[in-house]
């Protein structure tokens, strides 16, 4: 038995630079000890482009990772990826972020969950005249919530995501084309042979940081609705592992807490049931504003200088803490401000409902206030994803759509405020969260309005069908 040189004590193991070329190359790859030398002409074992790449050494953990990795990008029909973003990987990168710390639900906390939000919806029936939701409720684990939700991620970031992927893909490919030598530009095949390659890395290395992203959200967020859509349709599910975590951080007994965010689920749930529109006008505002968003070239070139993509890690790293989005223009901003509307006006509709639901429980005030401070600030997962796709998903007037709630509540009573929400064009705007008492006269000065423009036409048409010649 032999011991190979450049993986000691491995027996007849074969070299690992052999094993990754046979791998993508299907065995008709170029010499491994080819390929070395003139890695190490270049500058190291990984040479100049490739800095600190030294496949003898590496973990087998990071060998496979960055194995999966390549093949995606050389075979992106295999892999899922049917467009620019592998959105595959994107679900699995969100997967693993989470699998550390994500034991499976066991049936106590599924009971648990289960009677907070069956106790939440008759609670709900005394401070709102919103139907019950008549779903069953289920405690989720992350993975689960992940699952359930990624193809409204998919749906909220595809624009950007594709442009950003063919932005890095051709920025990548364009640097490697000045760096790389002649001598193993040759051995590969040219940069012919890894064109598929070079157009699918951006789609990866997107799809790879949006899911860890969306896994980091998947560790903090507390139910189903948590972050103000409906991400996982229409259910109602809570997340036992991240609510005990937070219920950590605070002095209200762990049955409370649980049953005031099942009031927080199930109301807004009630809302969106309440209103089909709103649902479609919150992921159209997404929509609108993602489809004109722009990129920074000079960032993501700058940025493309310094991937490897031999490097797994280099390849994760490239998003991270950068934004490559473009300040937003003109039209970008009236669709942001359409969305941060309706997100306060979710919100400060379901705290003011909540506040009243939730009288029964002694900690119910603190609980608001704990809340109210969580959605509107943003956490550090929230964060990164807004950096990474231009996005922000936070009510900044929650307060304000709060006050106005309330004010319509005390002035016109439960079944005139839920009213408000069947029809979008009677939907408050940024005027009435700045004058809340105003709101009710201006709706009123607008229905008269169009009442009289219906009259005109129909006199018009009346008029116009009087002067049509009679058949005899």
């Amino acid at each position: 038995m032999t011991n190979d040189p450049k993986n000691p004590g491995s027996g007849d193991e074969r070299d690992p630079l052999e094993e990754m070329l046979g791998r993508l190359f299907g065995g008709q790859g170029p010499d491994p000890e080819e390929i070395r030398r003139a890695m190490e002409q270049m500058g190291g074992p990984g040479g100049g482009a490739m800095p600190g790449f030294d496949p003898s050494q590496m973990d087998p953990a990071m060998m496979q990772q960055m194995m999966a990795q390549f093949q995606a990008m050389m075979n992106p029909a295999a892999s899922g990826q049917s467009g620019p973003v592998n959105w595959d990987l994107a679900k699995n990168a969100a997967r693993q972020a989470v699998a550390g710390t994500d034991p499976s639900v066991g049936s106590f906390a599924r009971r648990e969950v289960d009677e907070a939000l069956r106790l939440a919806e008759l609670w709900l029936d005394g401070a709102t005249d919103t139907e019950q939701s008549g779903l069953i409720g289920e405690a989720i684990s992350r993975a689960e919530w992940v699952e359930a939700t990624m193809d409204s991620w998919r749906r909220m970031t595809e624009p950007v995501a594709t442009s950003l992927s063919r932005a890095m893909s051709a920025a990548i490919e364009q640097q490697l084309s000045r760096q790389m030598p002649e001598e193993m530009a040759g051995m590969l095949g040219g940069l012919e042979g890894l064109k598929p390659m070079l157009q699918n890395m951006g789609g990866t290395m997107f799809g790879l940081q949006l899911g860890t992203a969306v896994g980091e959200i998947g560790k903090d967020v507390l139910s189903g609705t948590d972050i103000g859509f409906p991400l996982a349709g229409h259910t109602l599910s809570m997340l036992p592992v991240n609510i005990e975590e937070f219920g950590d951080e605070l002095s209200v007994p762990d049955d409370q807490l649980r049953i005031y965010l099942a009031l927080r689920e199930v109301a807004r749930m009630r809302l969106f049931l309440h209103s089909p529109w709103l649902e479609r006008d919150l992921f159209a505002a997404i929509e609108q504003y993602a489809a004109g968003i722009r990129l920074d070239t000079e960032g993501i070139e700058s940025a493309a200088a310094n991937v490897d993509p031999m490097d797994p890690e280099s390849m994760q790293q490239v998003f991270d803490g950068r934004s490559f989005i473009a300040e937003p223009d003109a039209t970008q901003r009236a669709a942001l401000e359409q969305l941060e509307l309706l997100l306060a006006l979710v919100e400060g509709w379901v705290d003011v409902v909540v506040a009243e639901a939730a009288a029964p429980l002694d900690h119910a005030a603190a609980l608001r206030e704990t809340m109210n401070r969580r959605r509107a600030s943003g956490g550090p997962a929230e964060h990164a994803f807004a950096a990474l796709v231009g996005l922000e998903l936070r009510p900044r007037r929650l307060h304000a759509a709060s006050d106005l709630w309330a004010e319509i509540t005390k002035t016109h009573g439960k079944q005139y405020r839920e009213e408000v929400w069947r029809h979008p064009e009677r939907q408050p705007t940024a005027e009435d969260l700045v004058d809340p008492t105003g709101y009710a006269g201006r709706r009123e000065e607008q229905d008269r309005t169009t009442d009289s423009l219906d009259d005109e036409l129909r006199r018009l048409l009346d008029g116009g069908f009087g002067d049509a010649p009679q058949e005899k």
